[in-house]
């Protein structure tokens, strides 16, 4: 795994536990996401792992070594770290805003300039037309992008992401979560993220952690958690008492099919869900398969994927709400 939690606490001054005796494993390549209600403690548990905020017991591995072990600047130019507020820095061009890690770690001139050009366009920014603008030039979803890409810049193994999308319009937000997932899927990073919005958190997560009063209430794959609340608390956080079967998802799977395939000998392999299947019962089969062929009268008309299953629980769970 990438990052172990050992028995990890941090209590303040006042007494105030905002985190307590947190166990947990994150694995290398995982997007895992921290939600719950305001003070649970996600963020607090966020800034352990870059020791913006000290640990009080307990103990934060990465890479099976001790982050204490870790000189802190070093620990931090090693992790991209990614906020609500972007903060960049209004006086620098795109190319330098990008560009401070790794000039902190001494890259050479050519290498940063052609790092900066490939980040831009991994997120479908020209470099010719914004490596030059300064950050008031840009709008608030492309000001984001590049927050993100700066955090990528000198290729750390995990980003930190706190409620990164939160002060975004509706519509930029949406762009933007299907920008971070395309471009997961192209870098593999340990992504930790944190958000308030279980929408999100069923988008964007391959494990949702949901926390409540700085402890664990469950962690598992957003199917999982939808198909098995662990308690009362989670039923009502995301936003049903009983969310499986209240949930029709707009009737069946065959409005969210995608891709076309005439390989019958797949139909025999996976066994396929029929196009008149109910989104829930084909959530219950996506809990352990990342895609499922669909067939229609007997012919193979596309494929349901975890990540479309999802994106459509969570788009009904938004017009609910």
């Amino acid at each position: 795994m990438m990052i172990r939690f050992e028995n990890v606490t941090k209590q303040y001054q006042d007494g105030t536990k905002a985190v307590d005796s947190l166990n947990l494993e994150i694995n290398k390549g995982e997007f895992f996401v921290f939600i719950g209600p305001s003070g649970c403690g996600k963020t607090t548990t966020l800034k352990m792992i870059n020791r913006l905020i000290e640990l009080t017991e307990g103990t934060i591995f990465i890479n099976d070594k001790k982050i204490s072990e870790y000189d802190i600047h070093e620990l931090r130019w090693n992790i991209g770290y990614v906020l609500q507020q972007i903060a960049l820095f209004p006086h620098m061009t795109i190319e330098e805003n990008i560009s401070v890690v790794p000039e902190l770690k001494k890259w050479k001139h050519g290498e940063i300039k052609k790092r900066v050009d490939e980040l831009l366009d991994m997120v479908g920014l020209d470099p010719e037309t914004y490596r030059d603008r300064k950050p008031s030039e840009l709008s608030g979803g492309q000001q984001q992008r590049i927050g993100v890409i700066r955090a990528l810049a000198a290729d750390p193994e995990i980003i930190l992401m706190d409620e990164p999308f939160s002060a975004l319009d509706p519509i930029s937000r949406e762009k933007l979560q299907k920008d971070i997932l395309d471009l997961q899927q192209r870098i593999r990073k340990t992504i930790i993220f944190v958000t308030h919005d279980m929408q999100e958190a069923l988008a964007l997560g391959d494990r949702i952690c949901i926390m409540q009063h700085g402890e664990i209430v469950q962690v598992d794959k957003p199917e999982a958690i939808i198909q098995n609340p662990a308690n009362d608390f989670v039923k009502e956080f995301i936003g049903s008492r009983t969310p499986a079967r209240q949930f029709d998802g707009g009737g069946t799977i065959e409005g969210i099919v995608h891709g076309s395939h005439t390989d019958q000998s797949e139909l025999d392999q996976k066994h396929p869900l029929s196009a008149d299947t109910k989104i829930e019962e084909a959530l219950r089969r996506l809990i352990d398969e990342d895609t499922i062929p669909v067939e229609k009268d007997g012919v193979m008309i596309g494929t349901i994927s975890r990540q479309s299953a999802l994106k459509h629980f969570a788009e009904k769970m938004g017009e609910r709400g």
